[in-house]
Parts: C-alpha cells; sequence; structure tokens
C-alpha cells in the first residue's frame, strides 16, 4: 500500500481537484461580473475581494494539479449549476435589487461551500486535507458575509 502525497495523488484526489477547480473558476468569474455591475463601492470592493480569493485557490489546485502530471481542466460536474446560479446574478442585476444580487450570490455559493463540504466528509485524509480545509474555511466566511449582507438589505 503506498501512501498519497502531494505531488503523488490519487486519481480519485485528482478528480475532486479538479471539481474544486472548476468551481473557484466559475465562482472568481461570477464575482468578477458582479463587480463590474453595482455601482455600490461596499459590495464592489466584497465582490472584488472575493474574486481574487477564489481566483488564488484556483491557482493552488491549478499548481497541484500540474505537479502530479494532470492537466487543470476547466469543465466539471458541478459547473452547470454554479453557472446556472451566476446567470440569475445577471438577471438580478438588470432590476438592480441588492437584496437579489446578494440572494443569488449567496446560492451560488451554497454550490462552492457544498462542494467543499463534500470533498472533505468524503475523501477524508488525503494529502490535500489541509489545502482543502484552509480553502473551505475561506469559502465559508465569504459565505456568510455574502448571506449576512443580504439578509442586511432584506430587513432594510
Amino acid at each position: 500500500m503506498t501512501v498519497e502525497t502531494k505531488i503523488d495523488l490519487t486519481h480519485e484526489t485528482k478528480d475532486v481537484l479538479q471539481e474544486l477547480l472548476q468551481l473557484n473558476i466559475d465562482s472568481r468569474d461570477g464575482f468578477r461580473y458582479a463587480a463590474q455591475q453595482t455601482d455600490n463601492l461596499t459590495l464592489i470592493s466584497l465582490f472584488d475581494k472575493l474574486a481574487a480569493e477564489r481566483d488564488a485557490q484556483a491557482q493552488e489546485l491549478s499548481a497541484c494539479l500540474s505537479i502530479n502530471d494532470e492537466e487543470p481542466n476547466r469543465t466539471g460536474s458541478f459547473a452547470a449549476t454554479l453557472h446556472r446560479s451566476w446567470m440569475a446574478v445577471r438577471e438580478a442585476f438588470s432590476s438592480n435589487n441588492e437584496f437579489a444580487v446578494l440572494s443569488e450570490a449567496e446560492r451560488g455559493e451554497d454550490t462552492i461551500k457544498q462542494a467543499y463540504e463534500s470533498a472533505l466528509k468524503n475523501h477524508p485524509g488525503t494529502a490535500m486535507n489541509d489545502v482543502l480545509q484552509r480553502q473551505f474555511r475561506q469559502v465559508k466566511m465569504a459565505h456568510d458575509r455574502v448571506r449576512d449582507l443580504r439578509d442586511e438589505r432584506e430587513k432594510s
């Protein structure tokens, strides 16, 4: 029995990283789009920050895949779900309703948060566990921040 290391990942771990890579790329692109669609400086700053976080996470996952002679790809089983969520964000922006925009962003964040939860639950103890745990914490914090802003707008 061989022990998985960060430079010798199993096929199963690489598949998980590919899915999370795609989600991070889609989330980054969604936040970038969202930042361009609002005049609210607080939201622009938040969306830009979250896009940068997702970009850094995507780069980290991509580097791990490359080290393992795996070509990082841009398709995944969760990609279509996240894409649909961000399409709804585009529609929400057309109404210029911050609550609707934040609701759709939070729904998109649910997707990536659930993917990390699933990866950590279904693939415990991989060589990438520390990376995935750290990235999950960032995803959860972002999710909660977007949710809290949404809830503030709902009360207004």
